[in-house]
């Protein structure tokens, strides 16, 4: 190949041979070359004539539009050509290729659309997954599908995996042994320097006085990385603020994130003009791939944003976390890549070691709905392919039931016509489904507006220190009319946020439009060589209602008056994507979610007193989430176009306030009840079960027990006890078998008040035969007959040790101790005095006679001198009086 123009050699160039010859001798390499290497722009270039590669296209993976877009232009530049014939792009909204394009730097989930559309990639001779260690989802799904389609489709395709601090074994193990090619680096020595404590106050103001101190240190630009734009845009206005003196010379301060436009990302990137030093303020997008002229110092605040699924509760939060080792070293990096550099780290040195060695893989804490989609539409299930690691079972299902909800897999799992429809669209499922939804309304234009606005950052901005207002209709009219009512509640439009929204919902709207209704697809595009404008098959849209989707059971909307009118329908849209999300209101500013989760706003947003809301952005922390971004929604709307969430019921359950059984029909929504009424005869066994279901909840002493009925039950476990075979009369047992014992006894009757009325003596007889009744009269009787005539209750309510309480007078002549049970269990007599008080306690009446009954005898004889008390008890007359009657 001719070169437009001499390139310097770069350090990847020796270890190409090797790489080229593991690709001859087989059909896969994993690359690892430090940064400032030149793999991104060096491989491809190198590998385009090989034998394999003649007339063939080689496509590499880039995790970043931003990145995608430089590498593109800095090989087509290498070459001498504009962009868009030998070497072209294609990422989202921006397609650069031609007919003679040979190299396609695309997004990685392009790739994904590509091998929907065709899994053997025709005409593909390579595919190169750069900057691998970033361990994206779709860089993970994308090497996963392209080994498949090479196991079983195209044995020729040839893999590369290229990395800067990729750990190459498991790598090279999971694509079969793939040889491992290693490339020195040309780095140039870094000084890094630590804070010497841990940092105090604002992030954006210890960083603006670092980025200072830095300008004030040492010469050439100085490259900045902090979490987030909104950490970008509060350090850039301190910043320049602190420059504006010019005691530091002429300073440009420059942001760098990915929702930049491309002539602002282009200014980051370029050198500064002679004379003039600038700061780039960038994300983790400037971690890899992109090399920023002239920077010679880093400063690195440590911080990255990441973001975070909970299979619990079925959201995402971007959380704010420390980098990690590997991440920092790729920031410090930058500064060394054109000389030698310095960088600032914004934490003291101790803490280093305590910083995670990678960031963990986002495949083990992303939301799964976009890679279920994806591999159903594929035709895999998980475990058929190979991971580097698997995705984790909870939030697979977690994906797959959100799926099913929206009609884009079966119930046995495969794709249905509708979900192949919304994984062709390049959305996440649930705005897909929403965009495919608001087609069939006659709410395209709408459904667009919201798919782009819930994929961009927030394009409203509040004032310092207050709550943004959360109506999405808000942000719909800001993107309509440049702010509109939004002044008036004093927030501010973000200008470029509402550029980039309207461009991307001009997008959707042309892929919606353009959608085919018979299979989901259209025909690939050809653009002509080097045009500025293509449609990547990645990009193509999906089916709609005639492609077998879901349809409404309603007729589209009828045609709207006014421009706004449709804003009315935003919380009915959002309903589409977030059918688990639909709120209803609890009190003032407090909702119930479909989910089952709880939501919050604050009480003096307008729509905290609205009755329903779907919630589109909510904060998942404690134990009400709150919501930031959300529009109402018509429970008729509800009813009309959510008939297939919606479920009917007949409820026959217990109300704690009324203490009786209700039956009421129901309109559920999830956990919510939509409607109720009350039902005025409901059916008999149902009532009987909740009444039940109420006292197996509150125990056996929420029943009526009357003293026999309780000494019945106690009498029952004494026997039990002593004969397993006997019925179990457990508390646990019996509130298990209430339908048993007590329900036929508890028909026709719904309150507690009407279980006052229930014989629990008879309904706990009806568990014995007419052997065992008489059985336990013999064994486990009521009362004792003591010889002075007396008949005493026996007390079983320790089943262990049944016992009676008894004057000790009453017993004078009885021998021995009564026994129960068959003559096996001594009854416990509990001695008492005249005033029925105890004396003494035992089990060995005869004993008592011998031993302590003249102790007790002298001291009862002194308390009570009127009474009866004989020196021989064995001889003597028992009595219930103060002394017996005179005998004959």
């Amino acid at each position: 190949m001719v070169s437009g123009r001499e390139n310097a050699g770069l350090p990847v160039d020796e270890a190409l041979p090797s790489l080229k010859d593991a690709l001859r001798d087989g059909c896969g390499a994993v690359l690892v070359a430090p940064p400032g290497a030149g793999k991104t722009t060096r491989v491809p270039l190198a590998l385009l004539e090989e034998t394999w590669a003649v007339g063939k296209r080689i496509l590499m993976l880039e995790p970043r539009r931003l990145a995608a877009r430089s590498a593109a232009r800095y090989m087509a530049a290498s070459l001498g050509e504009p962009v868009g014939q030998t070497v072209g792009y294609r990422v989202r909204m921006d397609t650069r290729v031609g007919s003679k394009t040979r190299i396609e730097v695309i997004t990685e989930g392009v790739l994904t659309r590509m091998l929907q559309e065709d899994p053997e990639l025709s005409g593909v001779a390579a595919v190169l997954f750069d900057e691998f260690h970033e361990r994206s989802l779709h860089a993970d799904l994308g090497l996963a599908l392209c080994l498949q389609a090479q196991e079983l489709l195209r044995d020729d395709l040839r893999l590369v995996v290229m990395s800067a601090t990729l750990e190459a074994e498991p790598v090279a193990a999971l694509m079969g042994e793939a040889p491992v090619v290693v490339s020195a680096g040309r780095a140039y020595p870094v000084e890094t320097r630590y804070l010497p404590k841990r940092p105090e106050g604002r992030l954006e103001d210890r960083t603006a006085a670092a980025v200072v101190t830095a300008l004030r240190e040492n010469q050439g630009d100085i490259l900045v990385f902090l979490p987030g734009a909104g950490e970008i845009r509060r350090t850039e206005e301190r910043l320049s603020a602190q420059l504006a003196g010019g005691a530091a010379g002429p300073v440009r301060v420059l942001p760098l994130h990915g929702t930049l436009p491309q002539e602002a990302q282009d200014l980051a990137l370029a050198p500064a003009q002679p004379g003039t030093r600038k700061v780039v303020l960038a994300t983790s997008i400037a971690e890899t791939s992109l090399t920023v002229d002239g920077v010679r110092v880093v400063v690195d605040a440590g911080l990255s944003r990441v973001p975070r699924f909970s299979p619990r509760t079925g959201m995402t939060r971007l959380d704010t976390v420390p980098v990690s080792v590997a991440s920092a070293d790729q920031r410090r990096g930058r500064a060394g890549r054109q000389g030698p550099g310095v960088c600032y780290r914004l934490w003291p040195e101790q803490d280093q070691g305590q910083l995670p060695a990678r960031t963990t893989p986002e495949i083990l804490e992303a939301d799964l709905a976009p890679l279920c989609l994806d591999l159903a539409a594929w035709g895999a299930a998980p475990e058929e392919l190979r991971w580097l690691d698997a995705p984790p079972a909870a939030a697979l299902a977690q994906a797959r039931a959100l799926l099913q909800r929206l009609g884009a897999l079966g119930a046995d799992g495969t794709v249905t016509p509708h979900g192949r429809a919304m994984a062709g669209l390049g959305l996440h499922p649930r705005l897909a489904h929403m965009a495919l939804k608001a087609r069939e309304l006659g709410l395209q234009g709408l459904g667009c507006e919201l798919a782009a606005l819930l994929g961009e950052r927030d394009v409203l901005r509040a004032a310092e220190g207050a709550a943004p207002n959360a109506d999405l209709r808000l942000r719909v009219e800001a993107l309509r009319n440049a702010g509109g009512e939004a002044h008036s509640l004093g927030l501010r439009a973000d200008p470029a946020a509402l550029a980039r929204v309207r461009a991307e919902a001009s997008w959707w709207a042309r892929e919606l439009g353009g959608a085919q209704a018979d299979t989901g697809r259209r025909p690939a595009a050809s653009p002509a060589a080097g045009s500025s404008e293509g449609s990547p098959v990645a990009d193509s849209p999906a089916g709609s209602a005639a492609a077998g989707s879901p349809t409404l059971a309603t007729a589209p909307l009828p045609a709207l008056s006014s421009s706004g009118a449709d804003l009315a329908y935003c919380g009915l849209l959002l309903a589409f994507a977030y059918p688990d999300r639909i709120g209803q209101q609890r009190s003032r500013g407090r909702y119930l979610l479909s989910n089952g989760r709880g939501a919050v706003m604050a009480a003096d947003q307008h729509l905290a007193g609205i009755p329903y809301l779907v919630a589109a952005e909510l904060d998942d922390q404690g134990a009400d989430s709150r919501i930031y971004l959300a529009a109402p929604v018509e429970l008729a709307h509800l009813e009309t176009y959510l008939h297939e969430g919606l479920e009917e019921e007949e409820a026959v359950e217990w109300e704690d306030a009324a203490q009786a059984v209700r039956a009421k029909k129901r309109l559920r929504l999830g956990s919510l009840i939509l409607k109720e009424k009350q039902l005025q005869n409901p059916p008999a066994p149902l009532v009987t079960r909740a009444l039940l279901a109420a006292v197996a909840k509150d125990g056996l002493e929420a029943l009526p027990w009357t003293k026999a009925s309780r000494q019945l039950l106690q009498r029952l476990r004494f026997m039990q006890l002593a004969d397993p075979s006997w019925p179990d009369v457990a508390e646990e047992t019996l509130l298990a078998a209430l339908p048993d014992w007590l329900g036929p006894y508890a028909e026709g009757m719904r309150s507690k008040q009407d279980l006052t009325r229930v014989n629990l003596g008879e309904a706990l007889t009806g568990l014995l035969d007419w052997s065992r009744r008489q059985e336990l009269d013999r064994h486990a009787p009521t009362h004792l007959q003591v010889p002075s005539g007396s008949r005493i209750p026996v007390d079983y309510s320790d089943p262990g040790q049944p016992f009676i309480a008894v004057r000790l007078q009453e017993l004078f002549g009885l021998t021995e101790t009564p026994r129960i049970g068959g003559g096996r269990v001594p009854v416990v007599i509990h001695l008492l005095s005249p005033a029925q008080r105890p004396v003494q306690v035992t089990r060995d009446l005869a004993g008592f006679w011998r031993e302590t009954y003249f102790d007790v005898k002298k001291d009862l004889k002194g308390r009570y001198p009127k009474h009866y008390w004989p020196d021989n008890p064995l001889e003597a007359i028992p009595t219930n009086r103060v002394r017996p009657k005179p005998q004959g």
